[in-house]
């Protein structure tokens, strides 16, 4: 079976800096309409991120074969190149020189809560590059991930994969409140997968009017991470409850759901179950939780195996 795995999503440069102290200390409720704070971030560090690039960095690690659907801007060369260089395809990127690379300002506490800002630049016109075009380019896909892209781009994606008969993830992420309840009916309708965070569930639920069960029914697998306390898969009938892989220190939280994305991809493409592939996709996001930034995490095969017989009692592999 083909490992070939088709990402959309963003490439964007993270410039991450930790405020050293707790957001909930200086925002006080009663006053969220004249929200007027700033927070002090000694500590700052630019690094390689967006939600494709990440999802293909930690696929890639593991052995997989990422094909990046995704556009950069005029400064975006020397992300394009690393990329390269980790064996990523990026043959179907697109460099739009009116644009800067998608850009995103992240501010963590010391709880792991962020506030982010995030400039889209190239990813507004993601739609420029062909998911149909990708599946023609090479083996056929395994499977592929509509992650957060822009909105045309998600909405086109999505079409090309089903059109294809690729079956795709809907990751609708930070890109959640883009679309209203019957456009996200109709991802999830034709997606043989969701995967969300806890709190991206609960506004998905609250949008398409379909409790998490019922989102279940109509797809292979509901999946939904809930950070320490692991995941949850849900498929029509059933829920598993999925316990976290142990970290030995928690140092930044950016990335770890493109880390668990990733996983859980590797594992689909190599015929796992979804069950099996979240296993994988915690080992994943713990790895990568004890490392600064998205992509600085280093991937050995043998230390995922450890760490998964560790957490789940039976080698991955």
């Amino acid at each position: 079976m083909s490992r070939r795995v088709l990402i959309s999503g963003s490439v964007a440069y993270d410039t991450i800096m930790v405020f050293e102290g707790h957001f909930k200390d200086h925002i006080l409720p009663d006053r969220v309409h004249m929200l007027n704070v700033a927070f002090l971030a000694p500590k700052l560090k630019r690094e390689y991120g967006g939600c494709a690039a990440n999802i293909a960095y930690n696929l890639n690690g593991l052995g997989g074969n990422a094909v990046v659907l995704a556009t950069i801007g005029r400064d975006g060369d020397d992300y394009l190149a690393r990329l390269g260089t980790l064996g990523i395809d990026v043959s179907q990127v697109r460099r739009l020189d009116e644009h800067y690379t998608a850009q995103a300002f992240i501010t963590t506490d010391l709880s792991d809560n962020q506030i982010i800002a995030f400039h889209p630049g190239a990813m507004s016109d993601a739609h420029a590059v062909s998911a149909a075009s990708a599946q023609r380019a090479g083996e056929p896909a395994a499977f592929g991930i509509v992650a957060p892209n822009g909105r045309d781009a998600m909405l086109q994606h999505a079409c090309e994969f089903a059109e294809a008969g690729v079956p795709w993830i809907f990751d609708p992420g930070q890109g959640l409140p883009m679309f209203d309840g019957e456009a996200l009916r109709g991802f999830i309708s034709a997606a043989a997968a969701v995967a969300v965070n806890d709190y991206e569930a609960s506004l998905l639920v609250e949008r398409t009017g379909w409790t998490e069960p019922q989102i279940a029914e109509h797809v292979q697998a509901l999946i939904v991470t809930r950070g320490a306390h692991g995941s949850r898969v849900y498929e029509p009938g059933r829920m598993t409850e999925v316990a976290p892989a142990a970290i030995s220190r928690a140092v930044d939280p950016t990335g770890c759901g493109d880390a668990y994305r990733g996983g859980l991809l590797y594992a689909l493409a190599d015929g796992a179950n979804w069950v099996d592939a979240a296993r994988l996709g915690s080992v994943m996001g713990a790895i990568k939780i004890e490392h600064q930034g998205a992509q600085n995490h280093r991937i050995d095969r043998e230390e995922v195996a450890r760490r998964y017989t560790q957490a789940y009692g039976r080698a991955p592999w």
